[in-house]
């Protein structure tokens, strides 16, 4: 006996279980990335900062092989010629003297630079091993990431067999997006994520033409002129709790227990956010999925 053909709302059932598998994974894998551009940034500034020293350090080599060269050449024994030829001991000691101390303060002055060459290359040393680390845990999120694109790729396919070219996800603006607009920051965020409604959902997007959950709630509140990292949970670190009863248009829901997602709140119950591949960026309600809290930027 044939197996029967899943329904749509088992395939829909099926996607969203692969989907919560994969959401933090992406959130993480753009928190991960957030941290790595931060530790080249520091690692690019203090590599500018130990580069003037390596060019005194370099100065310093060359001035040390220059006097190196001339004693050889002659400087050491020009002053053993002058002894002989003037019969002078005073004058040759004065002349020693003078090498000396030439030597003692160029000694000096390399040894300084040095230290602080060193100083500042054990200071690189933790940073560049730290970046090592993001850099490979980067590539082991994409790889897992990879793994469950390929299920939802196979889920994607039972999707268009069972609705057709359709989608089969409804009206993407069921309200006026946002219901209200007086100009105020809340309702340019909320504006800007109205405009997106119809673009598609990819991992790790900011725009134009696609996005990914956090990296809409960033740009939308960006056309407002402020600005959040591209991650949901740093978002929620970042923004002041408000509750739900003083919900203005504009503010951030957060989802999940472990903040992996996060909507924009456009009025009359709706959120606009992009949930996930395969469906494109819409209006749902706001209790489309299990609600952490509530955050409001600027």
């Amino acid at each position: 006996m044939a197996r029967a053909q899943p329904s749509p709302a088992e395939i829909e059932k099926q996607i969203d279980a692969a989907w919560v598998q994969l959401e933090p994974l992406a959130e993480k894998h753009n928190a991960t990335r957030l941290d790595l551009q931060a530790k080249r940034k520091k690692a690019e500034a203090l590599a500018k900062k130990i580069a003037p020293l390596q060019l005194q350090i370099d100065l310093a080599m060359t001035k040390v092989g220059e006097y190196a060269a001339e004693q050889y050449k002659g400087g050491n024994f020009s002053a053993l010629n002058a002894v002989l030829t003037t019969g002078s001991p005073s004058t040759f000691a004065n002349q020693l003297e003078i090498l000396d101390v030439f030597a003692r303060r160029s000694q000096k002055d390399i040894q300084a630079v040095v230290d602080l060459r060193e100083r500042y290359a054990a200071q690189k040393a933790p940073l560049d091993q730290l970046v090592g680390q993001l850099t490979e845990e980067e590539a082991q999120l994409a790889a897992k990431k990879k793994q469950i694109d390929v299920e939802i790729t196979k889920l994607e396919k039972m999707r268009l067999d069972a609705y057709g070219s359709g989608g089969g996800i409804g009206e993407l603006r069921p309200a006026a997006c946002p219901v209200d607009y007086d100009g105020s920051a809340g309702t340019k965020a909320a504006k800007f994520a109205c405009a997106q409604i119809g673009k598609g959902y990819v991992f790790g997007s900011e725009g134009p033409n696609t996005y990914d959950c956090s990296g809409l709630t960033m740009k939308a509140w960006a056309a407002a002129g402020v600005g959040l990292p591209h991650n949901a949970a740093r978002q929620r670190g970042q923004v002041p709790s408000v509750s739900r009863s003083n919900l203005k248009v504009g503010d951030l829901v957060f989802y999940y227990s472990d903040l992996h997602h996060v909507g924009i709140y456009v009025g009359g119950g709706y959120i606009v956010d992009a949930s996930k591949p395969g469906v494109p960026i819409r209006m749902r309600t706001i209790n489309a999925a299990p609600i952490h809290s509530y955050g409001r930027p600027g």
